[in-house]
């Protein structure tokens, strides 16, 4: 079985896929500081709560804190006698190499998105992933990730809204009744929700000029289903992309291919 571990900047994402469907996957705040050790204990202990004994003959691993990568790979090593591959190390090789500026460093997120944006949707795809920050990914016809933009995450923006502002209090983001809010945390939610609505629809509209060509969007994070709430930004939404995209790498330098 493979277990695929997706490391993000709030949460460590970890999947175990049985060669034909996810069957467990499970989630915890990212921390540099916690060790192999930790990390079995809470993996295995979370499996023994669902009743699943997974094999585990292979890992791969996406990682945006590189100081993480180190204890992750004690883990697969010590624990399941695996030597990890590791998405953005030279040997593990992508379906389609990144055409970006040469010396570009570029988030292993980003890259799995595109390949698992491809590998279900085809070429001439806009993914936009709602996390720490909203990223807006170019996935050109062949599947080759060829740029795109960053901007500062939804709960970011609330958090630096609060920070700034002593008066105003911390509010969750929601699908607002009314555009002009009659009270400070409507006001809030308003500002923050429509605010982001806009900023996807310019930003992928602005991306589909450059290109001159049709695009699909396709949407990923905890966010994107409540943005769809307000206005059809979306031709599709994928809560597990980031999950597929590492199982479509990692069957790409197996020499295999997934279908899903």
């Amino acid at each position: 079985m493979l277990l695929a571990i997706d490391c993000g900047n709030t949460n460590t994402v970890f999947a175990v896929w049985d060669g034909e469907r996810i069957i467990c996957t499970m989630r915890t705040s990212t921390h540099h500081a916690r060790t192999a050790d930790a990390y079995f204990t809470w993996f295995s202990t979370l499996l023994r709560h669902y009743g699943i004994e997974p094999d585990i003959t292979e890992v791969i691993i996406s990682s945006t804190v590189p100081r993480v990568v180190y204890n992750l790979r004690v883990f697969s090593d010590r624990f399941f006698g695996v030597r990890p591959m590791v998405v953005g190390k030279p040997e593990c090789r992508l379906p389609q190499p990144p055409r970006v500026d040469a010396g570009t460093l570029i988030g292993p997120d980003r890259l799995v998105n595109a390949a698992g944006a491809h590998d279900r949707h085809g070429g001439n795809l806009i993914v936009v992933d709602f996390g720490t920050a909203t990223t807006f990914d170019v996935v050109d016809g062949d599947g080759a990730y060829v740029g795109g933009s960053i901007a500062p995450g939804v709960n970011l923006s609330l958090e630096a809204l609060h920070m700034a502002a002593a008066a105003l209090p911390h509010v969750d983001i929601t699908l607002p009744e009314k555009v002009v809010g009659t009270n400070t945390i409507a006001c809030m939610q308003s500002g923050i929700f429509w605010g982001y609505v806009g900023l996807v629809r310019e930003i992928c509209d602005r991306i589909k000029a450059e290109r001159e060509q049709p695009m699909k969007v396709i949407a990923t994070g905890g966010l994107a289903p409540l943005l769809q709430q307000g206005e059809r930004l979306f031709d599709a939404l994928e809560e597990d992309l980031t999950m597929h995209g590492l199982i479509v790498i990692h069957k790409f330098n197996q020499g295999s291919s997934v279908t899903s």
